[in-house]
């Protein structure tokens, strides 16, 4: 054992009463939640739109994402179980007991948002684009603090390391000091946010609608792919890939963000309010 490893043995659970317990992977999600509606009102009272379509949009964001997630989960990593049979299936409607699949929940999101922006659009005149690149500048802070989450759960962690370090997950019963990959992720992804942001605030009259979800995509899915190879592997069959099941999931959303920002600038639709067709909200 490194003498520098972390010795992580941290509840993950804030309180209990009785059978009910309020994980800290919980009270993030609420977080999110709040700072991300909170964070759209600012966008649109910037670019001078009005806010009322947030009061539809964000209770269908949060649905979307969670039950894209646990669907992701079931489905990409362990579909005998949970269709194989019924214990399974009835265990599929049991997310509170773990198992959420980013890729799941984005695209969940994305279906969603493409839902409401074709069923809203005639009466906000909002986009598809126009929501993804500002949701893109909430949920990159977002997967940070889920990532967090994560360490706080001790999972999905990464391989053994002699790095100085390395965190021994005490309470999964692990005994020898394993790579962070949580933070790994985390900080990519806050740094991430951090840029994106700095541009919006910035320069976002000199880019086009879309850049901001390529770039996201982009700076997203590749660390995830490249942290991928030093993670311990979430389900057996992973073991004799070459590739596991997140890495595979992640080149599709890398294709689309590097298709998705060429496309921005060949479009050069302007990045900020309402549609370019639109002459304002209807009375």
């Amino acid at each position: 054992m490194t003498p520098l490893s972390v010795r992580w043995d941290v509840d993950p659970y804030i309180f209990s009463i009785g059978n009910y317990h309020f994980r800290w992977y919980t009270l993030f999600f609420l977080i999110i939640f709040i700072v991300g509606f909170n964070a759209f009102r600012r966008f649109c009272k910037r670019e001078k739109m009005d806010v009322e379509f947030l009061e539809s949009l964000f209770p269908t964001v949060l649905l979307a994402t969670v039950v894209g997630a646990r669907i992701g989960h079931c489905l990409f990593y362990d579909p005998a179980y949970y269709f194989g049979s019924w214990e399974g299936f009835l265990h599929f409607f049991m997310a509170w007991e773990g198992g959420l699949a980013s890729h799941g929940g984005a695209c969940g999101l994305l279906l969603a948002i493409w839902w409401f922006s074709a069923h809203y659009k005639d009466k906000y005149h909002v986009d598809f684009l126009w929501i993804m690149d500002r949701l893109c500048l909430v949920t990159a802070f977002a997967g940070a603090l889920i990532r967090i989450g994560n360490l706080i759960n001790s999972e999905i962690y990464g391989n053994v390391t002699s790095l100085p370090w390395g965190f021994i997950f005490v309470r999964v019963g692990e005994t020898a000091p394993r790579h962070p990959t949580q933070i790994y992720e985390a900080l990519c992804y806050f740094i991430l946010g951090l840029a994106l942001l700095w541009i919006y605030r910035h320069r976002v009259t000199k880019v086009f609608r879309g850049f901001f979800l390529g770039v996201f995509l982009l700076g997203c899915f590749i660390p995830r792919f490249l942290i991928e190879f030093i993670k311990e592997p979430q389900v057996e069959f992973e073991r004799a890939n070459l590739l596991d099941q997140g890495q595979l999931l992640s080149i599709p959303f890398i294709i689309a963000g590097a298709v998705i920002l060429v496309l921005s600038y060949r479009w050069k639709k302007p990045s900020t309010g309402l549609l370019p067709t639109a002459k304002g909200p209807k009375a």
